[in-house]
């Protein structure tokens, strides 16, 4: 499932908490995917505390607690970690990473806890999700097979890397244009592992982030930019993207387009996407400006002169994820809109 639809998944299942329908969820991926970015999303989208246990690093006594005498009796300490209504608040998520590399004496600890939200006197707080992520075994990492009642306790999705998806974040959290028009360019990029050959460096969402940072890091050292972004999205990769920022000094001229003066758009198809993104990256910082609408009619009416309209199709539905609904009170797309409508309907 694609991560736009798995966290409308993850935000009915935090809410279904308090009315008592809620089901822990297993999210299956490869790594650097962005399955515990995800979760970190939702808990942040709902101002809820985060309670991330690797299970992977544990024994089955830091789950289950440690026992002490008390009187005649035998009782557990209930280790801290776990949510507390009093301590982490009435409402949160409990997020087990790392499962399916927990070894099974681990993982049985924490049947109790998944299914019946407790162990031993310990109760999960009403309010808590508990969602869990682990890697498939085909995917080359520490990973043990889940036993069959641990599989049954949660709801199963699969992770599935998506561009459009990818993009959106891109842009949300400040990633280079550049980066950005790089995968658009080169979509298959965007997750490229291959588990027979284990490499070390591989392309991948998370990858491409360190590559924005290499970028920011080593904007003017020639020489060693390359080296760093092979570092980051391993050799194939990293001098593709070097050779496609190199390469866009022969951009046309994106001020004069956001000014609204009249920018044939470039022939190369790289050179295309890397202005489709660059418009779109300014179509977000200058959002709050008092000019915006305008900048962004003249980023629509530049969404019609690509060659090919698909091109333009693709600006505007980045902008649309981009800046939302306000896009739609821009005159100039209605006038986008109806020119490439049997575009849209096809």
């Amino acid at each position: 499932m694609r991560p736009a639809h798995l966290t409308t998944v993850l935000d009915k299942e935090f809410l279904s908490t308090l009315d008592g329908h809620h089901t822990p969820v297993m999210l299956w991926g490869a790594p650097g995917v962005g399955k515990s970015q995800i979760i970190s999303q939702i808990a942040a989208r709902h101002n809820a505390p985060l309670i991330d246990i690797r299970l992977s690093q544990m024994e089955p006594s830091d789950l289950r607690g440690i026992p002490f005498r008390e009187g005649d009796r035998v009782e557990w300490a209930i280790p801290s970690m776990l949510p507390n209504e009093n301590t982490h608040g009435a409402n949160g998520i409990l997020f087990l990473d790392e499962i399916t590399s927990a070894p099974p004496s681990v993982s049985a600890a924490a049947y109790q806890l998944i299914l019946d939200r407790k162990l031993g006197d310990y109760e999960v707080p009403k309010g808590w999700a508990i969602f869990a992520a682990g890697n498939r075994q085909g995917d080359r990492g520490v990973t043990y097979t889940m036993p069959a009642p641990l599989a049954n306790r949660f709801s199963h999705f699969d992770f599935e890397v998506n561009v459009d998806d990818w993009v959106a974040w891109a842009y949300k959290n400040d990633i280079d244009d550049r980066v950005i028009a790089f995968v658009r360019f080169r979509p298959e990029l965007l997750f490229e592992f291959d588990p027979a050959h284990n490499p070390v460096a591989f392309p991948s969402p998370r990858s491409w982030e360190f590559a924005h940072r290499a970028v920011q890091k080593f904007e003017h050292q020639h020489e060693i930019r390359l080296g760093a972004l092979q570092a980051c999205v391993g050799p194939a990769a990293g001098i593709e993207l070097n050779a496609f920022i190199t390469n866009l000094d022969q951009l046309p001229d994106i001020d004069a387009i956001l000014k609204g003066e009249q920018v044939n758009a470039p022939t190369e198809i790289d050179l295309q996407y890397a202005v489709a993104s660059s418009l779109v990256g300014h179509a977000i910082r200058v959002q709050e400006k008092e000019d915006a609408q305008v900048v962004h009619g003249h980023i629509l009416n530049y969404a019609s002169v690509f060659p090919q309209r698909e091109m333009g199709v693709m600006l505007v539905s980045d902008m649309h994820r981009a800046i939302g609904n306000d896009i739609f009170a821009v005159p100039e797309f209605a006038q986008w809109s109806n020119a490439i409508a049997d575009v849209l309907l096809y």
